[in-house]
């Protein structure tokens, strides 16, 4: 059953992933490699999904193009900046300069507070112990505490949002609106869906990942088929 327009998946502590408009199908697909042939189908049937899965085998990209999601997103500031690096899609983000900030900050689960070693790009992760874990949750409580107090005390003597904000930590929650298609969105998954990608914004692939494949289940399989590669 595809998604209705509104449903949300909770992510993290605080976070979410909100479907918010949804042109996007299978059939926008097939439509849009056939009409190079000036054909048009009302309905996908079995040699359409062949259709799909030559497309993407052959990395024919455009006909997955011509469609869009659209996403409300409730996530930490580093999850959103790693988000951001995505170009082939459109965001808009709440502003600190205009409004002020959500008072809401991000901590792990005593499972996700990590140790890290090894080298750029084959770093490994191993949880810590629990009493350390939970000192290392406390601290960051303890500075989040006390950065927001600061960012309330800059408000009330009249310093400007914008300057404020500077203040605030990358664990503060932000919100954005992210508008992409199937193939932007098939690349973004293929890499934050992913054993390598950060654990915090895998939980948000996840949760994009699931929207996409219920409402394009013949592109998703196909996509799993041959090897989670956007075309």
């Amino acid at each position: 059953m595809p998604p209705r327009v509104g449903d949300k998946i909770d992510v993290l502590d605080h976070g979410f992933v909100r479907l918010d408009a949804a042109e996007a199908t299978d059939l926008s697909v097939v439509n849009g490699a056939r009409v190079s042939f000036l054909q048009m189908k009302d309905e996908l049937d079995q040699k359409d999904e062949g259709l799909i899965r030559f497309l993407i085998r052959e990395k024919h990209a455009s006909p997955f193009e011509h469609n869009l999601l659209r996403f409300h997103i409730r996530c930490p500031i580093a999850v959103a900046r790693e988000w951001m690096r995505h170009r082939w899609s459109s965001f808009n983000e709440h502003s600190l300069r205009y409004s002020q900030a959500i008072d809401e900050f991000y901590i792990p689960d005593v499972s996700q507070v990590r140790t890290q070693t090894g080298k750029p790009g084959s770093y490994k992760f191993e949880s810590m112990d629990e009493p350390v874990a939970n000192e290392v949750r406390e601290l960051m409580a303890e500075q989040y505490r006390s950065a927001w107090k600061a960012y309330e005390d800059m408000l009330q003597r009249g310093v400007a949002r914008e300057l404020a904000r500077f203040v605030l930590p990358v664990g503060l929650y932000t919100e954005f609106y992210w508008s992409v298609n199937a193939r932007a969105l098939m690349n973004f998954v293929s890499l934050r869906n992913a054993e390598t990608a950060m654990w915090e914004i895998g939980r948000y692939g996840e949760a994009v990942e699931e929207f996409f494949s219920a409402c394009m289940p013949s592109t998703h399989k196909a996509f799993l088929e041959f090897g989670r590669v956007a075309p």
